[in-house]
């Protein structure tokens, strides 16, 4: 038997993959925008996405002044439920109060999960 060489996709890649899989199925729409969340090592990201009109309609981030404010560091679940917060009372200001939750390919847990429960507890429905 041939030995054949398997080429393991590294971490981001495989996350990339699994991303563009689930975004085959999840769209936002005017009437239920995208809440789609992105992680690095030291911050979290958020955004509220009209994809048929190519529009972010709000977004939020642990670099925001706003929120730099209330944390200390941005790469914890502490920044992740202040930033779930803030995206969803500008989603709030913004008239959306439903939302598509795309998790960017992460596992829901940890920081991508605090953000969704505070984006829920905020008032956004998902």
């Amino acid at each position: 038997m041939a030995n054949k060489s398997v080429r393991k996709l590294s971490r981001d890649a495989h996350r990339q993959h699994v991303h563009r899989r689930v975004r085959r199925s999840v769209a936002g729409t005017p009437e239920r925008p995208r809440l789609s969340v992105y992680r690095s090592i030291g911050h979290i990201y958020a955004q509220v996405i009209d994809d048929q009109n190519r529009r972010t309609l709000a977004s939020a981030s642990s670099i925001d002044k706003e929120t730099r404010a209330q944390i200390k560091g941005g790469g914890n679940v502490a920044a992740a439920k202040v930033v779930g917060k803030i995206v969803a009372e500008r989603a709030k200001a913004a008239g959306i109060s439903k939302v598509v939750f795309d998790r960017g390919g992460y596992r829901y847990h940890g920081r991508v999960q605090a953000l969704a429960g505070a984006a829920r507890e905020a008032g956004l429905n998902f």
